[in-house]
Parts: structure tokens; C-alpha cells; sequence
């Protein structure tokens, strides 16, 4: 399975701070939608920058591009044109409880020997 990266850019700055009534209801649904596919083991990994612009990020799981471009169009911030999506594949190099084994094991072998004061 395949890593991807979807970002979704809000319509304008502010955005969080500035959302209209019917904004506010598809991003509602919006997280729903994300909370099942988190529970269903798609998501690796959600949330918004912070600051003046509101980019969200959705690190995710599919089989290849097509499956991958297909969900991040279901989404219903961009399906209903509240906001462009972005695709991208993506790999996730070190992710924190997965790959904390190999790494200390990898930093030991780069280690120097450490002199013997005997």
C-alpha cells in the first residue's frame, strides 16, 4: 500500500476565523468523514496549519493513484467546492511507536567505538 498526501486550501486567509454558516456545515461533515477513515485504518495522519493560512493535510493509505485521487475527491470540502484539493505520493520515512527498533539500531552501528580506560 502506497503513502499519499492530500492538502485542501480554503478559498480565502483567515479562514478558520472567517467561515460562513454553510462552510462550517461541510466542514463538519468533512471531519466526520475523516474520523471513520482514521477508524477504518486509512489515516496515518490529520490537521490544519495554523496561522493566517488554514492549509489542511491528510497523510493516507491507498493502492495507487487513482484510489488515492478518488478519495481525496469524495471529500466533501472539495467535491462540493469549498476548497481545492492537492494530491501528492508521499513516504513516510520515520513515524513515532513504528520505526523506533530499527532507528536506535541504525544509530548504534554509526556510533564510534568508545575508548577503554582499563
Amino acid at each position: 500500500m502506497a503513502d499519499w498526501i492530500y492538502f485542501i486550501h480554503p478559498p480565502r486567509a483567515d479562514f478558520a476565523a472567517t467561515m460562513t454558516d454553510a462552510e462550517k456545515e461541510v466542514w463538519g461533515r468533512h471531519w466526520e468523514r475523516i474520523k471513520r477513515l482514521y477508524l477504518e485504518g486509512v489515516i496515518t495522519l490529520v490537521g490544519p496549519t495554523l496561522g493566517e493560512q488554514n492549509t489542511g493535510l491528510c497523510i493516507f493509505e491507498a493502492p495507487d493513484e487513482k484510489a488515492a485521487r478518488k478519495l481525496m475527491n469524495e471529500d466533501p470540502t472539495i467535491a462540493e467546492g469549498f476548497a481545492r484539493g492537492e494530491l501528492r505520493p508521499m513516504r513516510v520515512s520515520l513515524l513515532r511507536g513504528r520505526d523506533d527498533d530499527w532507528v536506535l539500531r541504525d544509530l548504534a552501528e554509526d556510533e564510534p567505538p568508545q575508548a577503554n580506560d582499563d
